[in-house]
């Protein structure tokens, strides 16, 4: 286990760092801010008793107190877009933590074998 192992893990770790920093700032800050605009755009249309089809039912003038559940029901899509985007970048942080304790390891290795 030599100095090319060690560059290795630094190159991998260099380029899961940039992975990491690619999906926070495309997809997960779009997707969350995809979410709250068709939430905003639901509740504003709710309110002015636009019709809508959910689930094979008609959604018209709904009580003042659950118009935003049902919009959020409604904006489900764009919900769990958001949250499969969330998973994937707490994923990255995970992956790269785990080369960095990796690439440590090999450091401590190298310093104690030389």
């Amino acid at each position: 286990m030599g100095a090319e192992a060690l560059g290795g893990k630094i190159k991998t770790r260099n380029i899961m760092q940039e992975l990491k920093e690619k999906r926070r700032t495309e997809s997960k800050a779009s997707k969350e801010t995809e979410y709250e605009k068709a939430l905003a755009i639901t509740l504003i249309k709710l309110k002015n008793g636009v019709k809508f089809r959910f689930e094979d039912q008609d959604v018209i003038n709904p009580p003042t107190t659950i118009v935003e559940k049902i919009a959020k029901g409604i904006c489900w899509n764009e919900k769990l877009a958001m949250e499969e985007s969330d998973m994937s970048y707490k994923s990255a942080i995970t992956n790269l933590n785990a080369v960095q304790s990796e690439l440590n390891a090999l450091q401590s290795l190298h310093k104690y074998l030389q």
